[in-house]
């Protein structure tokens, strides 16, 4: 019986040391990894769909609370006006999660342009959906707060050829980034009106 309770405290006590150091590591490596996040993943699609911003939108930038989830904001700023804002949302794909982020123009509240920030799809035909301008374009200058489909599923969106699954999560992505603007949008732009060139 002795050797089992000494048995149990070592094992609480290696548990608790383990625990203690994963701990430490995580929060010691947690701003690092969102900086390598922001920059190899988020930043190259904000800088696409926020072409021609004269700010750095990576680095002008401010975090809301909508629903229950924190949302990060990117502001572009054009011929000294801030003008929009990117944001990303997620729906499932054929293979797991994929993430798009959105740039909305907060003056007109119509999309400017969609990229693609993870995915785990087919390499091939789904993955296609990093390339695919032609696909993303549809969404250009339409309403933030439309209800977006494919035309199988009655919407105006055609969906990449070999890829109706990926096409349907890029829509419900977009359609919930529209969400997420419409509840936020007065918020979003008095912050985005905080911003200059």
């Amino acid at each position: 019986m002795r050797e089992m309770i000494k048995m149990v405290v070592v094992l609480v006590v290696l548990s608790s040391l383990s625990g203690g150091l994963l701990g430490a590591l995580k929060n010691t490596t947690e701003e690092r990894i969102d900086n390598q996040v922001l920059k190899f993943v988020k930043g190259p699609a904000i800088e696409n769909i926020l072409k021609g911003a004269d700010n750095d939108p990576v680095a002008d930038r401010f975090s809301l609370t909508v629903g229950e989830k924190e949302n990060n904001f990117f502001v572009g700023v054009f011929d000294g006006t801030p003008k929009a804002v990117a944001f990303e949302a997620f729906a499932g794909g054929y293979g797991g999660d994929l993430g798009v982020m959105v740039a909305v123009n907060v003056k007109t509240d119509e999309i400017m342009g969609i990229s693609v920030t993870t995915h785990n799809e087919t390499p091939g035909i789904g993955a296609t959906v990093e390339t695919d301008s032609d696909f993303k374009n549809q969404f250009i200058g339409k309403s933030a707060a439309a209800a977006y489909k494919v035309k199988d599923d009655g919407g105006d969106i055609t969906a990449m050829s070999g890829a109706t699954v990926t096409s349907r999560a890029v829509c419900t992505a977009v359609r919930r980034a529209g969400d997420i603007y419409e509840k936020a949008k007065s918020q979003i732009k008095d912050q985005v009106n905080n911003f200059t060139g």
